[in-house]
C-alpha cells in the first residue's frame, strides 16, 4: 500500500479531525451540489420548498431515536408514535380551531406517558427494547383503531394546516420549528450536567454507577424525550398532509434509524449530535426525492434507503485506522523478510538475499 493511499484512507475514515459528526456535513454538501446534474430542477424553489418540511419531520423523528441510540437501545414504536399524535390532533378537535390548544395539550401529555411506558419495560423490568418497543407499536396501532372505528374522518384544524404550512423569511415554519428545538437540545446536552452525564450513561453504564448516577433515569428520560419528539414530529405531519392516514408514522421508522446513522451516532456510543442527525435526515429525504425523480419505485427507495443503513454502520464501527496500519505493517514485514532471510551456514548465521534461496 502506497504512502499516499495510506494516507488517504486514514482522511476519509470517521476518526479524522472532522470527528464522527463531521463527515454529513461534507455528505450534505456533495450531494446538494451533484443534484442538479442527477436530477435537473431538483434544487428549484418549489422542489426545495415542498422537500423541507418532509425532512423537518423526519430529522425530530430521528433525533428523538438517536437519543434511544444513545443509551444503546432501537425504538420500533416510532410508527405508533407518531400515527398515534397524528390521528388525536386531527380527531379531538375534528376542526375546531377553539379546541386546538386543548388537543395540543393532551397529545404531548400521551407522547410523555408513551415515554415513560417504553422507559419503564425496558429499564425496570429489563426487557429487550427491540421486544418492547415493538410491543408498544402494536399496542398504539390497537388503540388507534379501536379509538377511530377503522377509519379517520376529520381533517386537521385551519389554524394546524396555516401554521405548518407557513413560511418566515421564505422558510419553512417547520425549519424554524426544528432550529429552536436543536438550539434547546444543544444546550441541555453540551453545557449542562445533565446533558454531560446522560452521555456517561450511554457510553459506559457500568462507570456511571461506580460514580454514583442512576442510570434507571437517564435510560427513562431518554425515551420520554424521544417520546416526545416522536409526537411533535407527527403533529407536524398531521398539519401538512392536512388528513392523515391511521398508519401515516409507518414509512419513519428505517429512515430515523438510516439518518442517525448517517449523522454519526453510534449504538451505546453515549455521545450524539442532533444537528448532526437533523442533516443525516435532510441528506436521506434528498437522496430519496432523487431517487423517486429517476423514476424509481418506492421499494427501490426502500433498498437505497437499507444499504445506507448497513454500510454507513459498517463504515462507522470497523476500525479503520488499525486495520489501515496492520496491512501497512503486514506489508513492511513481508517486504523485509523477502529481501533479507536468515539462513545457516555451518556453525554460523550468514545472511542471503531471499531471491537466491
Amino acid at each position: 500500500m502506497s504512502k499516499q493511499l495510506k494516507t488517504w484512507l486514514l482522511m476519509v475514515w470517521p476518526g479524522h479531525r472532522l470527528g464522527r459528526f463531521g463527515a454529513i456535513w461534507i455528505a450534505v454538501i456533495i450531494l446538494f451540489a451533484a443534484s442538479p446534474f442527477i436530477a435537473p430542477g431538483s434544487l428549484g424553489k418549489s422542489a426545495l420548498l415542498s422537500m423541507l418540511p418532509f425532512a423537518m419531520i423526519l430529522g425530530l423523528a430521528s433525533v428523538g431515536q438517536q437519543f434511544v441510540m444513545q443509551q444503546g437501545g432501537l425504538d420500533l414504536s416510532v410508527p405508533g408514535t407518531m400515527s398515534l399524535a397524528a390521528v388525536l390532533v386531527t380527531q379531538i378537535p375534528d376542526g375546531r380551531n377553539s379546541e386546538l390548544g386543548g388537543a395540543l395539550l393532551f397529545v404531548l401529555l400521551v407522547g410523555v406517558l408513551i415515554g415513560i411506558f417504553n422507559g419503564v419495560i425496558v429499564t425496570i423490568l429489563r426487557i429487550t427494547p427491540l421486544v418492547a418497543t415493538l410491543g408498544v407499536n402494536a399496542i398504539l396501532y390497537g388503540i388507534i383503531y379501536e379509538y377511530t372505528g377503522g377509519q379517520l374522518a376529520a381533517s386537521a384544524t385551519a389554524n394546524l394546516t396555516t401554521f405548518v404550512s407557513a413560511r418566515m423569511l421564505g422558510v419553512p415554519v417547520t425549519v424554524w420549528v426544528v432550529g429552536a428545538l436543536l438550539a434547546v437540545i444543544t444546550v441541555l446536552m453540551r453545557r449542562t450536567l445533565v446533558g454531560r452525564r446522560f452521555e456517561l450513561v450511554g457510553s459506559s453504564p457500568s462507570t456511571a454507577r461506580a460514580a454514583g448516577f442512576n442510570v434507571i433515569r437517564y435510560r427513562l428520560f431518554a425515551y420520554v424525550v424521544a417520546s416526545l419528539w416522536y409526537t411533535v414530529a407527527g403533529i407536524l405531519l398531521a398539519g401538512y398532509v392536512t388528513t392523515p392516514s391511521l398508519t401515516v408514522g409507518n414509512s419513519y421508522l428505517l429512515p430515523s434509524i438510516v439518518a442517525v446513522t448517517l449523522g454519526g451516532t453510534l449504538l451505546g456510543a453515549g455521545t450524539g449530535s442532533a444537528v448532526a442527525t437533523v442533516l443525516g435526515a435532510l441528506f436521506l429525504q434528498q437522496l430519496d426525492q432523487l431517487v423517486l425523480t429517476l423514476g424509481a419505485t418506492s421499494a427501490v427507495q426502500d433498498i437505497v434507503q437499507a444499504l445506507i443503513l448497513v454500510f454507513g454502520m459498517g463504515f462507522r464501527t470497523v476500525q479503520w485506522r488499525s486495520s489501515i496500519e496492520r496491512l501497512q505493517g503486514r506489508r513492511d514485514g513481508i517486504g523485509a523478510g523477502r529481501r533479507a532471510t536468515p539462513v545457516k551456514a555451518g556453525t554460523s548465521i550468514s545472511v542471503k538475499s531471499a531471491e537466491t534461496i
